[in-house]
């Protein structure tokens, strides 16, 4: 981790964090999308263990590097909502075409 020396400096570096934020978070959502082409129902979108799975695992992850699991938790939680929307969209549209 690179250490900042003004105020500036540290302001840079999180806008930087944010692109690539932003940018995995697109990535993520590209993925998602694939995923429709194997489901066959809302339930398979849904996938409540799949969630829960993700949702422990990050947990994990957040205390392992120091940060509020809790924050983590909001996060994904919004994240993953709204990309499951996006699933039963690309699932509905699949079916149309």
């Amino acid at each position: 981790m690179k250490t900042c020396n003004s105020l500036e400096e540290v302001r840079q570096e999180v806008d930087a964090i944010d692109d690539k934020l932003v940018e995995l978070i697109s990535q993520r959502s590209l993925i998602i999308r694939q995923a429709a082409a194997f489901k066959n129902s809302v339930d398979e979108v849904k996938a409540e263990d799949r969630i829960d799975f993700i949702m422990q695992r990050v947990r994990h992850r957040a205390i392992e590097l120091g940060i509020s699991p809790n924050m983590i938790s909001e996060l994904f939680t919004i994240m993953i909502d709204e990309m499951v929307e996006t699933e039963i969209s690309e699932l509905r549209n699949k079916d149309k075409f």
